[in-house]
């Protein structure tokens, strides 16, 4: 079995090699380790094996987390459903959330982001797959949510976060990730950030343009398991 190091330089070396195939420039992609269901010690390591990023799922459960590690230097990003009833404190502990679907959730983050802090990142979360079981907006309501998003205080939209229909097939990979970088292109605002692509689909949506690749499973192993520790 692996360490968690040794899956971050695994999964580091796929994200290098898709960037250069894609004659992306160095480091234009950032990993985002997703570590729901995963132990605080198992984050610990992530960061010693040199990670800052984590993508949180389960609200309560990230500010366990937060507290335990509030001694280390980590970005958190918020990645599930938000529940109106959970906006503030997303507001007040995270500094990116990816998983914004309608108008109503990014207001409250907008008014209840403290002002001590900075701007909240914020990305539309898209089902460009038409899945009746995922969240996100329809593309057809996407630009005029865009629009007044962009308009909100204390938030800061930067791009879009999709989850399409998981394949095998990497042409129906390089579709689903293509339409929501033409997405983007498409809303005519200072976007910078396109958060797609999992550990089965990484090396196709950094083809298609993703900045941000969500990857839990082939970093701490899969759900309810642990790599073996060093």
């Amino acid at each position: 079995m692996s360490t968690i190091a040794d899956n971050i330089f695994h999964v580091g070396s796929r994200i290098q090699t898709a960037t250069q195939a894609a004659h992306r420039p160095e480091n234009s992609v950032k990993l985002l380790a997703v570590s729901k269901t995963k132990p605080a010690e198992a984050l610990r390591e992530a960061y010693a094996a040199g990670l800052r990023d984590f993508g949180e799922n389960y609200l309560q459960e990230a500010l366990g987390k937060q507290l335990e590690l509030a001694d280390l230097p980590l970005i958190w990003h918020f990645i599930g459903p938000i529940q109106s009833n959970k906006t503030r404190a997303i507001a007040e502990h995270f500094e990116w959330v990816h998983s914004v679907d309608r108008l109503k959730i990014a207001q409250r983050l907008s008014e209840q982001r403290p002002a001590d802090l900075p701007p909240l990142n914020i990305c539309i979360q898209v089902n460009v797959s038409g899945e009746a079981s995922k969240s996100g907006c329809t593309p057809e309501d996407l630009p005029a949510l865009a629009q007044a998003i962009s308009q909100l205080p204390r938030i800061r939209l930067r791009g879009l976060m999709a989850i399409p229909e998981p394949t095998e097939d990497r042409a129906a990979q390089d579709a689903a990730f293509a339409a929501v970088q033409q997405l983007q292109a498409s809303l005519n605002l200072p976007l910078d950030t396109l958060s797609m692509g999992m550990s089965h689909d990484l090396e196709s949506a950094i083809a298609q343009g993703a900045t941000w690749v969500r990857i839990g499973t082939a970093l701490f192993g899969a759900r309810g398991s642990q790599p073996m520790q060093p």
